[in-house]
């Protein structure tokens, strides 16, 4: 191995072990120019090396990569360590392997405050190993979108996390009428005709309703009924046993099993008694195997009442970690709203950028590492937060920066004749730090007219368009004062501009509103990238056809 490519390989480890095994090739090759800057006029060849590099590291295990560069670059190891000083805490009673869960309702697909778990999951289980099974907990037909399955299935994949399994509750219904019965049989349980008010207020009195003491015969009969359709919904439960006089009547008798008539996307009619969440979870939780269940401090109840389950049936508990909530502010999460602002049009679909969801911010050009690092950041703390976006997007342009190529774009414009000179030449880089990509080249003819920004051009005499040349504006006209870059010190105002053959271009921003100006033809080529279109922020690219269409990202 030659110096050069030692270097690569170095920066391509450190690159990998900070962003969860994936080396980015941009980011490697902004580092080995910031090292050895006589580098840049071999570009090209730099690009070769990395990009073969960083496919050959990512294809190595984390503790594979972690060697590999203890044994070349240690230095960049310990540096590793303490720039990167975020990580998750170590779980308690952990034996070997561990086994955890994603456990997602298909009602619609995922929003950002669902990849929180998904992430933790798949980084307790990376580091440990063991199984991560993705669950849908599907027993309310009425809740269940047909297409959120698929949809969750994708964001899941968009996020990188590493499923290994995938069940259906729907699809163990079965299983819950065996343990059911089971609890049913010794004593845990009741089949309760009680009308729902009745049996909640005699909980809230700690008082027992008439059917939590009957006989078991009499329960075996209620419990038949409760499947032969003499029960029509509401008119019949099965209750799990707890302790009436709990102080926290949350935790008193809790349902466990109800009829709903609603037709299952899945199962269609042939089943009409449902598990409730506290039974099914208990249940899969104890029969895959759950050796961890991360979830939120406001599931506490849930894990109480959970625990009845687990103890009734002699079973070993999971560990149970729970973190504190996360209130995110801005976009919509509530998949009701959305799902009905979509069908009134007020959002053209799942990934309106006005909405919180995954598809949304892949949509805007937000990259799953840097959601992922915000989450390791926030941890497990137990102390309720709020959701910081300019964090995310910090993370984000770390990550996006080093290969988002510039382009100009400008809002609101006006055109600009200049006068005084017969031909323009300008060049402005792709990218300020990595001249491999390339230069935009202008190569403008009299009569020379740009677009600039009318805001840009108000009360300004002296101007300098960004990578052109100096004008003065006199009486209204723009008048050609050379190219000396030394004018910026005598005063002229620094201003991006757009050739006079840019295309329409609409921004889509987060909070329903559209820019609407030009932006440079070369931007037709960046469909499906993100770009930072200068003095203006971060965009991907959606589409380039008679007009740019591009989504808002970040500053």
């Amino acid at each position: 191995m030659d110096d050069l490519e030692r270097l690569v390989l170095k920066y391509a480890l450190q690159n990998a072990i900070s962003y969860s095994g994936k080396a980015n090739a941009s980011a490697v090759i902004g580092k080995v120019f910031a090292e050895k800057t006589e580098l840049k006029s071999r570009a090209k060849e730099i690009a070769q090396i990395a990009r073969r590099v960083v496919e050959e590291v990512n294809r190595l295990s984390p503790d594979e990569q972690r060697k590999k560069l203890e044994n070349i670059a240690p230095e960049l190891l310990s540096k590793e360590k303490k720039e990167k000083e975020f990580k998750l805490p170590e779980l308690n009673n952990v034996r070997g392997e561990v086994v955890m869960r994603f456990a997602p309702n298909p009602s619609g697909p995922l929003h950002i405050g669902h990849s929180r778990v998904a992430f933790l999951n798949d980084e307790y289980v990376r580091r440990y190993g063991g199984r991560y099974i993705n669950r849908f907990e599907d027993t309310d037909p009425a809740r269940v979108d047909p297409e959120a399955y698929d949809f969750i299935k994708e964001d899941l994949e968009w996020l990188g996390v590493r499923i290994t399994e995938t069940h259906y509750q729907s699809d163990r219904l079965e299983i819950y009428y065996k343990i059911a019965k089971e609890l049913l049989e010794k004593g845990h349980a009741y089949v309760c005709t009680c009308k729902p008010d009745l049996w909640r207020d005699l909980k809230e009195k700690s008082k027992p309703c008439p059917h939590r003491n009957s006989s078991l015969e009499e329960q075996m009969h209620l419990w038949d009924k409760l499947f032969d359709g003499s029960f029509s919904p509401e008119e019949a439960s099965l209750m799990i046993k707890t302790n009436l006089n709990d102080p926290n009547p949350a935790l008193r008798d809790f349902p466990a099993l109800r009829i709903e008539d609603t037709p299952h996307p899945r199962t269609g009619t042939r089943y009409r008694v449902y598990p409730l969440m506290n039974f099914s979870v208990a249940v899969d939780d104890h029969l895959m195997g759950l050796t961890h269940v991360l979830r939120g401090k406001d599931h506490l109840n849930n894990t109480y009442r959970q625990k009845y389950i687990f103890d009734y049936l002699g079973w070993p508990r999971p560990e149970y970690i729970h973190y504190g909530r996360v209130s995110i502010v801005g976009p919509e999460l509530s998949t009701s709203k959305m799902s009905m602002g979509i069908k009134e049009k007020r959002y053209t679909g799942w990934d309106d950028v006005q909405l919180g969801t995954i598809r949304a911010l892949a949509r805007r050009g937000f990259r799953p590492e840097a959601l992922r690092e915000y989450w390791i950041r926030a941890g497990l703390n137990e102390v309720d937060v709020e959701f910081s976006w300019d964090t995310l997007y910090a993370l984000n342009k770390d990550i996006v920066d080093p290969e988002a190529k510039r382009y100009f774009f400008v809002a609101d414009p006006v055109t600009l004749e200049i006068t005084g000179v017969d031909r323009l030449e300008g060049k402005a880089p792709l990218h300020p730090s990595r001249p491999e990509l390339g230069f935009r080249t202008y190569h403008l003819e009299t009569p020379i007219k740009v677009f600039v920004q009318l805001n840009d051009i108000k009360g300004a005499g002296k101007i300098r368009l960004k990578d052109l040349c100096n004008i003065e504006l006199i009486d209204e006209k723009a008048v050609y004062r050379g190219n000396d870059l030394s004018a910026i010190k005598q005063g002229y105002k620094i201003i991006h501009w757009a050739p006079v053959d840019s295309l329409p271009m609409i921004v889509l921003m987060p909070d329903g509103s559209k820019v609407i100006g030009v932006g440079e033809r070369s931007l037709t080529r960046e469909v499906g990238n993100i770009v930072q279109l200068e003095r203006f922020g971060f965009v991907r690219i959606e589409s380039a056809d008679e007009q740019i269409v591009a989504a808002f990202a970040h500053r």
